[in-house]
């Protein structure tokens, strides 16, 4: 016998004494040992332990018994198949014995058991035949048994069971349907609610037919028109499998509505509860197919929100206008039939609001006639009597703010102005809704006061979600406001978390208003809050001086000359936040927030605080050396040295100075920035208090800062570096030596563009102008140009790359213009460089660069000698020689268009071999210049172009329509006609150039051609159906852009086009060719190129125009493309992840067909002697099918597909799915993963 089984045997043996305690250890022991992983039992030590596991299931002892059931679920795992049997055999008749302790303790036997049935693959078989014996079994016990506790544990089971395991009992569903209904019909309630559950449960993984069957079974006993409670639980349960089988209902509501609206009229509160819980049910589920009755239901909705016959509300004569109608109609029937304490209406009043809440937050499309309909009904209701219910009326007035927050924030995208005068309309629902703010106020003001806490926090939550949606709006409302936050804040009954949400909500309001609006309530303000920073609990001490905070900026504005005077109430404040300043020990966020307080009260106040403000300062060192506050203390700092106070910190700089240079050498990224920023607002603001010696400690740190591996650092540094070359050009001498090398690396670095080369030329400019003796103009240019004048191959093998010679271009014109008497010199070295034959090529190609970034800044003059040698560069053998030519006469045409455009118009016409390089230079001048310059020229470059628009060569062709596309820019109203003119006169070429030119037209800003465009792009889009198919590929490439940066423009037309687009998503055999290639045959497909255009345009509109599509029909179209070719699949599991977060129930309802091609994709295998491209290939694809696969499973209804779980399974259980599939969960995929799950994204 083996020493686990020894072992076993002793706690077996144990398990028999009399003795409760010995019995009690000795199941605890038995317990930890099945805990252990390497647990093996043998046979006959598994029979052992199950017989004895079952006996103590009726042992005397509690106790015991609770651990006995503890032991069955890590058991459940532990033995083999005939043994769970047994178990859940003699827990299943121990179900219906007579004793009721026993029968309790075996549910819960059989609910652990169930709970630890394994879901993979391989233990399948074990869950299907235990759930077989525990359903036919509890089917049996439903059925016979009179005793309703056995139904309702039966019940119960059978939902832990559905709602775990429904994949494995599909055999049993329909004996499971046929068991359930019977007993929706039970005189006892409790049954009939707990069968509810169970159908509930058996419904997302039913097959249709059957579901079909539960929903006509529910019709036709309600069409019979049964008593009221039963009506009740036919109404609940058509609710509860609306919510779990979601869009399945879709298809039965034609007949359902008619009747749940029917029963809305019957006199029984509780089941017009139902029905609207029906209702928001089918609302949230299928929005679609509840278009045609959304007017009904909101009738209903607002009929009963009002539904209060118990009550008068004519008490409030205020209010006595607003009362709603209805109320007249109901108060005939309320002489005497309620009394007040079974008063059920308040359930009534509350789902017909929780389904209008429903309604507001499915239909975005319906948002302006909610205004009209909704928004006044649920003001009406803020006098709503019981509370539970008010709730729900604010929540759902605050959907409707966050939807119009929604909608606006869409509007603002598009509209953001194609000119001032457009730019200022609003949002139609915005402005609805300030029609309606001073109503809001009226009907909160008086809630404010209410002694119910619950009503004031949804106040509360309501007008934040107010100021954020239209800021301001609430601006002549404040004085009604304020002493309902006053109330919040020094009520002695109310709660901490009451007066949290007070003062975030007074937040709120300080930062979307004005200052002046609250600087004459100041006196009445003030003093609540400071006595909430004295408060105990810390999260009100930390919010009440963030509020403090915004207050200082309202008493004096910075930037604004105010007529108001803060000094009566500088003294309390300071104190107030001075005694949190100084306190050690207290909460960390409250120390960041006094600290950043404190900041201030100094940088705004600082002028009525004299002597104070060096203790402060003191502080404020000290908080600067502990590892704690530092980063805050640092922006306080920082801070206080651009206040345009001009606090004098001359006490604490030397430390301070030195204790910032320390931060400089830490790792910690937001601390280096923070205190780069600190030290250029100290050079900036107060150079005069700085000694020379005190910057030492920062000027040895700066070096190693300036580097490629973080350009935002080094762009900072750089920056601080400028403001001391200004301040103290003495320093300049030792940081060069030091810090140009780095600069210099980064000038020759690829990585460097936008802000931090901007940077890096102020630098150089102040160095030129600090007139040191070591960092003269020529020495920088020498420095500059140096790697570019060695030969290519020199002994550090370095090669140069392109980005760095524009770098270092922009270098030598911004040190030109800086010493303006140096130039005329450089240029002629410049002209001497390209015409010299024997010079290296990189230091042609810079030289070209040099004078095309000089003559853009207009030192060139109109030089005949420039036009020249740039000519002659057109005719040089190196390709990159040609290129810098062609930049370089842009860029000097840009510095000076009456000298250059001339020139270069003309040599387009006359050298057709060198029109590709030109028409680049002409692309420059375009995009640069502004339009009044331009002007001038516009015919002659149009007509220019337009004799280029037929060009065979594609990549002309694309430059053409690229010049035409900014060209239209400078006058839409003019040109854009004409390009729409063109599209009915030209040849294929031609339309496809004007197309093109109409990509180009669309910028991701507003633009004044906007309006226009959005008049006249149905015309363009028209080539959608154009018979050439290249003109259609780049109708839809056109498309694409329109939907990625102005939705606007297409949202209107997207009924007449997504037809179209849907139409090239097809595979078309007659596009589809042979190629013999030698002895192979390889097939080519014409139609790929647009099939994988229209795939991104449909891409596109998933993120801008999603209201826009009807999902079902779009998932179509994204199953074929499941089955496309490599690259359009690629992009298909890119849509369905994105389809899965933005609209989950419908991908839920397509789900069983999405299956198929995912599963093909993952599980496909290469042919072994395939090349290593092949290989990489397929890894892709799989990567990719296995990101969506994730995001479908991160949806918690998937699991119960049968054909999804069933695939769930396959993947954990396959070592090589498994990896894929972790690694894209854990977004660590290592080397290509990594990096492709980053641009996927």
């Amino acid at each position: 016998m083996s020493s686990v089984s020894y072992h076993i045997s002793n706690l077996l043996e144990k398990m028999t004494s009399t003795d409760k305690d010995f019995r009690f250890m000795a199941t605890n022991d038995l317990m930890l040992e099945l805990q252990k992983d390497s647990i093996k039992l043998d046979e006959d030590s598994e029979r052992r332990v199950v017989t004895m596991l079952l006996k103590l299931l009726e042992d005397k002892n509690g106790e015991v018994q609770n651990l006995a059931v503890k032991c069955l679920a890590p058991l459940v795992s532990k033995v083999k198949e005939p043994q769970v049997e047994t178990m859940v055999d003699v827990l299943c008749s121990n179900m219906t014995s007579d004793k009721e302790q026993l029968r309790d303790i075996s549910s819960m036997g059989l609910k652990t058991v169930i709970a630890e049935l394994p879901l993979t693959s391989s233990g399948l078989t074990l869950t299907g035949s235990v759930c077989k014996k525990i359903t036919s079994q509890l089917i049996g016990a439903m059925g016979k048994h009179d005793d309703v506790s056995v139904q309702l544990e039966a019940l119960d089971i059978l939902s832990d069971m559905l709602g775990r395991l429904s994949g494995a009992l599909v055999s049993f569903h329909s004996s499971l349907l046929s068991s359930l209904l019977p007993q929706l019909t039970s005189p006892r309630m409790a049954v009939r609610k707990r069968s509810i559950l169970a159908l509930g449960h058996l419904v997302p993984c039913c097959s249709p037919a059957l579901f079909s069957q539960l929903t006509e079974h529910l019709m036709k006993e309600l069409a019979k028109g049964p008593p009221t409670s039963m009506t009740r639980t036919y109404i609940q349960c058509l609710a509860t499998i609306s919510r779990q089988g979601g869009h399945r209902v879709g298809e039965h509501l034609e007949k359902l509505i008619p009747m749940v609206v029917k029963f809305t009229g019957v006199e029984d509160d509780e089941l017009r509860e139902y029905c609207f819980q029906a209702f928001e049910a089918f609302i949230r589920r299928c929005p679609k197919e509840m278009s045609p009755h959304i007017a009904t239901v909101t009738q209903l909705c607002l009929k009963y929100m009002t539904f209060d016959p118990n009550y008068n509300y004519d008490d409030n004569e205020e209010e006595d206008e607003d009362r709603m109608d209805i109320d007249d109609e109901l108060e005939e029937e309320s002489d005497d039939e309620y009394s007040d304490d079974d008063d059920m209406s308040w359930k009534v009043r509350r789902s017909s609001i929780k389904c209008l809440e429903a309604l507001i937050s499915t239909r975005l499309d319906l948002l302006l006639s909610f205004y009209s309909s909704i928004c006044p009904a649920l003001l009406a209701r803020f006098k709503e009597r019981e509370e539970n219910v008010r709730a729900d009326v604010f929540t759902a007035f605050s959907t409707l703010l966050r939807q119009t927050r929604v909608a606006s924030s869409r509007h603002s995208l598009i509209v953001s102005g194609s000119d001032p005068g457009v730019r200022r309309e609003e949002e139609p629902a915005v402005a609805l809704l300030k029609k309606q703010v001073p109503a809001t106020v009226k009907a909160l003001h008086r809630q404010l006061k209410e002694k119910s806490i619950k009503s004031r926090q949804g106040c509360f939550c309501l007008l934040t979600e107010l100021a954020h949606t239209v800021p301001g709006a609430l601006e002549e409302h404040i004085p009604a406001l304020i002493p309902g936050i006053v109330f919040s804040l020094t009520d002695k009954s109310t709660l901490s978390t009451m007066r949290i949400d007070a003062l975030s909500f007074f937040n709120v309001l300080l930062l979307s208003h004005p200052p002046q609006a609250f600087q004459p309530h100041m006196q009445v303000l003030l003093p609540p809050v400071i006595a909430c920073i004295e408060d105990t609990f810390y999260k009100i001490t930390s919010e009440a001086l963030l509020v403090i905070q915004h207050l200082v900026k309202v008493m004096r504005p910075q930037g604004q000359a105010g007529g108001f005077d803060p000094k009566p109430f500088v003294k309390e404040v300071f104190s107030a936040t001075m005694k949190r300043l100084k306190a050690t020990d207290i909460d960390q966020e409250v120390k960041e927030r006094a600290i950043s307080c404190m900041g201030h009260i100094v940088c705004h106040l600082g002028d009525h605080l004299r002597a104070e403000v060096q203790a402060v300062l003191a502080i404020f060192l000290e908080r600067l050396k502990n590892e704690i506050t530092r980063l805050t203390a640092v922006r306080t700092i920082t801070l206080i040295a651009a206040s345009p106070l001009k606090i004098d910190m001359s006490p604490i700089l030397p430390e301070a100075l030195s204790v910032l240079g320390s931060f400089l050498r830490k790792n910690q990224r937001a601390l280096k920035l923070g205190t780069l920023a600190c030290l250029t607002a100290l050079v900036t603001h107060h150079a005069a208090s700085i000694k020379p010696a005190a910057l030492e400690p920062v000027l040895s740190e700066l070096p190693t800062l300036v580097d490629e591996s973080d350009m935002h650092v080094s762009q900072v540094s750089i920056t601080l570096l400028t403001g001391m070359a200004k301040a103290y050009p003495s320093t300049l001498a030792k940081i060069s030596s030091s810090v140009l090398p780095g600069v210099f690396r980064l000038i020759h670095s690829p990585l460097l563009q936008g802000s931090t080369l901007e940077a890096i030329l102020e630098y150089l400019q102040a160095l030129v102008l600090s007139k040191t003796s070591n960092l003269s103009y020529s020495q920088l240019l020498k420095s500059l140009m140096e790697p570019f004048h060695r030969s290519q191959s020199s002994a550090d093998g370095s090669i140069v790359h392109r980005q760095s010679y524009h770098s270092v271009a922009h270098c030598v014109a911004a040190l030109s213009s800086a010493s303006p008497k140096e130039t005329p010199g450089t240029v002629a070295g410049f002209i001497q460089q390209v015409k010299n034959p024997g010079s290296p090529e990189a230091a042609r190609v810079l030289a070209l660069l040099c004078l095309g970034e000089v003559g853009r800044k207009g030192s060139l003059g109109g030089s005949k000698e420039v036009q020249g040698v740039i000519l002659e560069a057109f005719s040089s053998t190196s390709e990159e020689v040609k290129t810098a030519a062609s930049c370089a006469l842009g860029s000097m045409a840009v510095g000076c268009l009456s000298d250059y455009l001339p020139f270069l118009l003309k040599e387009i016409s006359a050298q057709p071999r060198r029109q590709y390089l030109l028409l680049h230079s002409l692309k420059e001048v375009i995009s640069v210049c502004p339009a009044s310059s331009l002007s001038p020229h516009v015919e002659s470059v149009w007509a220019l172009l337009f004799q280029n628009c037929e060009c065979q060569e594609e990549g002309t062709r694309n430059l053409v329509a690229e010049c035409l596309g900014k060209l239209t820019l400078v006058n839409p109203a003019a040109l854009l006609p004409r390009l729409k003119q063109q599209l009915k006169t030209g040849s294929p070429l031609a339309r496809s150039t004007v197309v093109t030119a109409i990509k180009f037209t669309i910028v991701d800003h507003p633009a004044p051609i906007d309006s226009l465009l959005k008049d006249c792009i149905g015309d363009f889009l028209k080539t959608l159906q154009d018979e050439d198919i290249n003109v259609r590929r780049i109708a839809l490439v056109m498309f694409n852009s329109a939907a990625h940066n102005k939705p606007s423009l297409i949202r209107g037309l997207l009924g007449r086009v997504l037809p179209h687009l849907y139409k090239e998503t097809q595979i078309r055999k007659d596009l589809i060719r042979e190629v013999e290639m030698g002895p192979f045959k390889h097939t080519v497909d014409d139609g790929l190129d647009v099939r994988k255009a229209a795939f991104e345009c449909m891409y596109s509109l998933l993120d801008s125009c999603l209201e826009g599509l009807d999902i079902l029909q779009f998932l179509d179209h994204v199953e074929e493309g499941l089955k496309d070719h490599y690259d359009i699949r690629m992009l298909t599991f890119l849509m369905l992840a994105r389809l899965v977060s933005l609209c989950p129930a419908a991908v839920l309802q397509r789900l069983d067909r999405l299956v198929e091609p995912l599963k093909a994709t993952v599980t496909t295998k290469v042919k072994a002697g395939s090349v290593k491209q092949e290989f990489e290939k397929q890894e892709e694809l799989r990567r990719s099918a296995m990101r969506a696969v994730a995001a479908l499973l991160a949806v918690p209804e998937v699991e119960r597909s049968p054909s999804m779980a069933e695939f769930a399974n396959q993947i954990k259980t396959s070592t090589d799915m498994a990896s894929i599939y972790q690694s894209i969960k854990g977004g660590e995929g290592g080397g290509i993963g990594a990096t492709e799950s980053m641009d996927m994204s």
